[in-house]
């Protein structure tokens, strides 16, 4: 990066021009050497704002750092939100607010770098495409220690992010916390059938059974993308959306203009999962379309059946992302029980910047031991999979020989 830059902070992500985004690298198809996330689109992440749904009326207020040249270009952002509250996270922070807080300080604000109520792994520190990435990560992390601090805010988050950004905010003294997720890795399959033989016999048994047992009742499954998307299509999945979603956690995050924006706007990278019984839906999933990845999200239902989720969700899934050649199917935040179909566990990643130095060291010590039980979770759910003994699966990004 050569030539003066400098940081300015936007507050309404629609200022941000659509093409101007589309830059940097990971926010569009079709960019070499870049993968497309469809989360840090223009599209997906102005809608969050303009619908209502995170917004400073809901605990987001948009604090986006932008990096730009001695010519006003992009070349860099972080997208950042100015918190209340530790809502639509999915990485849970409520005890180090309670422990501040029964100390005398303050927790709240706090600034939270992520897609709002998106558990996706995606690039955070951004930069374009013509820019030394390093460079830019590097000065982002700078700007995003100097807000903090200008706004008096008691931490940063930087939840989700790849591995390859971790060493700049490590570098600047980040505290590294882990997760994890359960994503399905397609080993080249050419058919559901083939993945089916990579299991035990047992587990292969039980898996079909639990299908035909999802689709009885005269149940049948509809993919929905694209042109398919109308707004009676959006009605009726927002009804799922909203049923399930309030019985789970008491107010759904999003709004229903969110999805006709969506709709409208990134049609190609949506796939709803759409369960039809007696001539009309009655449950569904929105999922994703990266360019390497399916992403399932948001699931509900207006009837109740045995397995209709696993089938809604996960199976269905599974079975697109070896149609269109995906190499993995991400499945949201948690749930052990999608380790019998085929998920297995994958550590998550986010990093944390503590201005308050005794809070600091209270989380540092606890991480370490957090860090220590994540990564043994993990290895003792591996060896619970259903695969075959001896069957070699492939790990996340592991080509294909």
């Amino acid at each position: 990066m050569s030539g003066d830059i400098s940081i300015r902070i936007e507050t309404a992500f629609s200022a941000i021009g659509r093409d101007i985004w589309a830059r940097l690298g990971g926010a569009a198809r079709g960019q070499a050497g870049h993968v497309y996330n469809p989360f840090i689109s223009h599209a997906y992440l102005s809608a969050l704002e303009e619908s209502g749904s995170a917004t400073a009326k809901t605990g987001w207020l948009g604090q986006h750092l932008l990096i730009e040249d001695d010519e006003g270009g992009l070349i860099g952002a972080l997208p950042c939100y100015l918190k209340n509250h530790s809502q639509g996270e999915y990485v849970f922070d409520h005890g180090w607010a309670d422990a501040l807080e029964r100390a005398g300080g303050q927790y709240y604000p706090k600034l939270q770098c992520s897609v709002p109520f998106t558990p996706a792994t995606g690039p955070r520190l951004l930069s374009a495409l013509h820019v030394d990435p390093t460079a830019t990560r590097m000065a982002l992390t700078a700007g995003l220690q100097e807000l903090t601090r200008r706004l008096g805010a008691s931490s940063a988050h930087v939840t989700f992010m790849p591995e390859s950004e971790l060493p700049t905010l490590e570098a600047a003294r980040f505290l590294h916390r882990t997760d994890q997720q359960f994503h399905f890795t397609n080993a080249g399959y050419g058919t559901h059938d083939d993945f089916l033989e990579t299991l035990a016999s047992r587990k292969r048994k039980a898996l079909k059974k639990e299908r035909r047992a999802a689709l009885e009742n005269g149940i049948s499954i509809d993919w929905l993308t694209g042109s398919d998307l109308t707004e009676a299509v959006w009605d009726q999945f927002f009804a799922f959306y909203m049923d399930t979603g309030s019985r789970k956690w008491g107010r759904p995050y999003l709004t229903r203009t969110f999805f006709s924006l969506i709709g409208e706007r990134m049609p190609e990278d949506i796939l709803l999962v759409m369960a039809k019984r007696e001539g009309r839906y009655i449950a569904g999933a929105i999922n994703f379309i990266g360019e390497d990845a399916l992403y399932g999200r948001h699931w509900g239902c207006i009837e109740d059946h045995p397995f209709l989720h696993f089938e809604v969700c996960y199976h269905q899934a599974i079975e697109f992302a070896i149609e269109k050649k995906l190499a993995r199917v991400e499945a949201g935040a948690q749930g052990e029980h999608k380790l019998a179909r085929g998920y297995l566990p994958v550590t998550t990643h986010s990093m944390h910047h503590i201005a308050h130095p005794g809070l600091r060291r209270a989380v540092e010590a606890y991480l370490e031991r957090e860090r220590l039980d994540v990564e043994a979770m993990g290895a003792m759910l591996s060896e619970h999979g259903p695969f075959r003994k001896g069957e070699r699966q492939l790990r996340e990004g592991e080509e294909i020989e």
